[in-house]
């Protein structure tokens, strides 16, 4: 656990994308599961005490599975504020073990959905995020539920710029002077967005910041595609395809088929989206000092991305630098919370 007392409020930031959800907590520790539930009970029974894999939730007099599911899509527009969104981030703060636990917390939104090209918010759409959070989320069980007090929202990919210049040492934190003096641009490639943000003298340069809805949501949807043509299928399970873009195989009827063919074509096709976007966004980055790569399709496309600048970079453990960089903002940025 954390060195909170069970009265004090927890910090987390909180990373609640599309195709994963990611917890850091200030212990040091990182939470990923799966952004994977449906509404509906599960209708499994464990035998013999089974380790259950599924969890079961309910929000707003509805209830939803979550875990082991055939999971829903997330990519729709109101996902963010859905009741979908709560019970999949109420099982990650389950996992991070925070059960009756007060929460503060910072989450995001894609650069696009936070600001208006002009620079101006999108005030209605950060409320809503910020308060469908805090909603009540009952577990179906005899857990406690995690209660969210407080919570901030955040463009996503300036939370992994703040995890790159607050450098966190032992017992201390300092403002990384040199990162923050240049001007770097972050490439956020999550599950439904890649998101775009340059940074230049502790501003956001929004003719070269903003969004694409392009991840790797898409190279799953591609790869079910292709194997429901393939094999002639009317439908396909979501954690079967999952598999079969993580293992390059899918077991149909008992017997193992090689799909590799399919994943990498898919990926080509997206990684070609991506880089399209990014020259234009960014173009051959001459007045940038780096430009990093975050984000959970920073690793599942590395191979892919790995010479597109000369002074790009990877970012330690990408898939949580918005996490973490959430959790930085809301120790040490953030004003309106006592959770530091």
């Amino acid at each position: 656990m954390t060195d909170a007392s069970p009265m004090n409020p927890i910090p987390v930031g909180l990373d609640d994308g599309y195709a994963y959800t990611k917890v850091a907590l200030p212990d040091g520790r990182l939470i990923v599961i799966p952004s994977r539930g449906r509404t509906g009970r599960a209708g499994v029974t464990w035998i013999h005490q089974g380790q259950p894999r599924i969890f079961e939730y309910e929000t707003e007099d509805a209830q939803y599975s979550v875990g082991t599911v055939d999971g829903a899509p997330t990519h729709f527009e109101g996902y963010p504020w859905s009741g979908l969104n709560r019970v999949i981030t109420q099982h990650a703060l389950q996992e991070a073990g925070l059960a009756g636990r007060s929460v503060h917390a910072v989450s995001g939104l894609p650069v696009s959905a936070f600001y208006r090209k002009s620079g101006d918010r999108r005030q209605e759409t950060i409320t809503k995020k910020q308060e469908s959070l805090k909603q009540s989320v009952r577990p179906i069980s005899d857990l406690l539920p995690a209660g969210i007090a407080f919570h901030e929202v955040i463009p996503e990919a300036l939370a992994a710029w703040y995890d790159h210049v607050i450098v966190e040492q032992g017992d201390g934190v300092t403002l990384d002077a040199d990162r923050v003096s240049v001007p770097v641009a972050i490439v956020d490639i999550g599950g439904r967005t890649t998101d775009y943000v340059v940074v230049k003298d502790q501003g956001i340069l929004h003719a070269s910041s903003g969004s694409i809805q392009c991840g790797t949501l898409d190279v799953k949807q591609q790869v079910a595609n292709g194997i429901q043509e393939q094999f002639d299928l009317e439908t396909l399970s979501e954690q079967l395809v999952a598999q079969a873009v993580e293992k390059k195989v899918i077991r149909l009827q008992g017997k193992d088929h090689d799909v590799a063919a399919l994943v990498k074509s898919a990926k080509r096709e997206v990684v070609e989206r991506i880089h399209a976007e990014t020259r234009r966004q960014l173009g051959l980055g001459v007045e940038l000092d780096r430009v990093l790569f975050v984000g959970g399709g920073s690793v599942a496309l590395a191979e892919h991305i790995a010479n597109w600048f000369p002074h790009q970079a990877i970012a330690q453990h990408p898939a949580f630098a918005n996490a973490r960089g959430m959790l930085k903002y809301l120790r040490y940025v953030c004003e309106s919370s006592d959770a530091a």
